[in-house]
């Protein structure tokens, strides 16, 4: 037994896509009617088992469709994506996804992430070239001599400014490329791996679970479920501040317990490993001088470049990814690098990296077989039958863990919210609780699952530091017990004020 190894992020994410596979044998297959807003006809589209109807962009339509949104949530873009509409789901001829399907997969995941893929593999190369120049050394040499004695400011910050970009503007994706950065900030102030792993996916997890003005997530939502984004507004503020210092004093608690005896950490035999893969110079041998500190504030401008971009900017992967590319070359530049040196260098930066890229990859791949299989809907229609008739409590409970076990299928936050939320907003005018607290189950379950969901970004972040699958379920259970009994409390409390 002692020899038994957990698998790999890429082994379970392969066992994961053939176990869906097989799901598709098993579930039925079924579609419910979609409809879009087509912005250069202004008129409404619906689809219908592949067959397009044109219907008048109005207010009537909608309320003939039993779909409770106002016309200006279409007309001026809040919902970009075609909605399911209401009592529409039937079932389709069985589309089972048979051995060839399971194979092309991943290659078909890797295909449809390849803007995020690039953008992972830009940024390694980005790295490797700062990495180089030994910049990235001397600077943390100085801020570990800043911070001596209170180490544990950075693990606040941290956690804090990254949950600030979650609950704003979705930041979660774009968090990647601060592992390979921030990690060896944490392992120059004594603590392990799993600690800077922690301040950054918690810190995203937590503040896009309880998102305030987040378009990605609740204002998409809201706008799905025919209410304003801005009621429930002040529950949810209040979720954020409450799971994030649950989140802050777990990790500190942790950090604290191995600075103070390192044998405490969950990953202790792989010390050296990882200390090795992120080795850090002799920072006091290397002089900070003009060149390296310009090197710096080019790559820390391109951070703040791309979260002014993408939060005001509408910018996408595109325009992040070109971010990063120029400001290798910039980097390049400035430290007097060789053009054989730098492609050298970027490419075995971009290699670095290639591992993540590729779970990213595989992980889409699943959510392929699952759309191609047409079994998400199947699952969304009996899991809007199963809460009828119950009392506010515990249809808020039940609402969470099932849209918790929906987000495995659908993982991405505005595409839940566009297929379900027309469906499950009207469950609460039968039950008598307000539409926003469905809005909020609907974060709550997928941010809860989310920090464990394979299909996720978990196994990507974990990538980048070699921290196995099994090591981060033992540090987060104690934590993510914690945060649902939390949440589960305050939602059956709030549909009865």
């Amino acid at each position: 037994m002692k020899h038994l190894k957990f698998p790999s992020a890429q082994t379970i994410l392969f066992i994961i896509a053939a176990l869906v596979t097989l799901l598709t044998w098993l579930i039925p297959s079924g579609k419910y009617d979609t409809l879009s807003y087509n912005t250069k006809t202004d008129k409404f589209t619906r689809l219908s088992l592949d067959k397009e109807i044109e219907l008048p962009a109005s207010q009537a339509t909608l309320e003939d469709l039993n779909i409770k949104i106002p016309l200006g949530k279409f007309t001026n873009g809040d919902i970009y994506k075609p909605i399911n509409i209401p009592g529409t789901y039937s079932e389709l001829e069985a589309q089972p996804q048979g051995f060839l399907e399971f194979v092309k997969s991943p290659v078909k995941g890797i295909i449809e992430a390849a803007d995020i893929i690039f953008l992972v593999l830009i940024i390694g190369g980005l790295i490797g070239i700062l990495n180089k120049s030994g910049a990235f050394d001397a600077a943390i040499g100085q801020l570990v001599n800043l911070l001596k004695g209170r180490e544990s400011l950075l693990i606040v910050l941290v956690t804090t400014l990254v949950a600030l970009g979650g609950t704003t503007f979705g930041f979660a994706e774009e968090t990647i490329a601060f592992f390979p950065i921030l990690i060896p900030v944490f392992l120059a102030a004594k603590y392990d791996a799993i600690v800077g792993v922690a301040c950054i996916f918690l810190g995203s997890a937590i503040g896009t679970m309880c998102s305030t003005i987040n378009p990605f997530s609740t204002i998409i939502a809201s706008d799905s479920a025919g209410i304003n984004w801005t009621t429930g507004l002040y529950g949810r503020i209040f979720m954020l501040l409450l799971c994030l210092t649950i989140t802050i004093l777990y990790i500190l608690n942790y950090a604290k317990r191995v600075k103070n005896d390192p044998s405490k950490s969950i990953i202790y035999h792989q010390k050296e490993e990882i200390e090795a893969l992120f080795a850090l110079k002799n920072s006091t041998n290397i002089k900070f001088n003009w060149r390296l500190k310009l090197a710096l504030f080019v790559f820390t401008s391109c951070f703040i470049l791309m979260i002014i971009g993408v939060s005001v900017l509408d910018w996408w992967f595109i325009e992040m990814t070109t971010v990063f590319l120029v400001g290798s070359i910039l980097i390049g530049f400035i430290i007097k690098m060789s053009e054989t040196e730098f492609i050298e260098t970027f490419v075995k930066g971009a290699s670095d990296l290639l591992g993540v890229a590729l779970i990213i990859g595989i992980a889409r791949g699943v959510t392929v077989l699952m759309t191609d299989g047409l079994i998400s809907d199947t699952l969304l229609f009996y899991a809007s039958d199963l809460t009828t008739g119950m009392s506010k409590g515990i249809f808020t409970s039940v609402l969470t863990m099932i849209y918790a076990g929906l987000s495995f299928f659908i993982p991405s936050s505005s595409g839940m919210a566009v297929l379900t939320l027309p469906i499950m907003a009207p469950l609460a005018d039968t039950v008598g609780i307000g539409r926003e607290i469905v809005v909020n189950t609907y974060q709550y379950g997928l941010g809860l699952f989310y920090l464990i969901n394979p299909t996720g970004l978990i196994l990507a972040s974990l990538a980048v530091a070699k921290i196995n699958f099994s090591k981060w379920i033992k540090f987060i259970m104690p934590l993510f017990i914690i945060l649902t009994l939390v949440i589960l409390i305050v939602l059956a409390l709030s549909s009865y004020v």
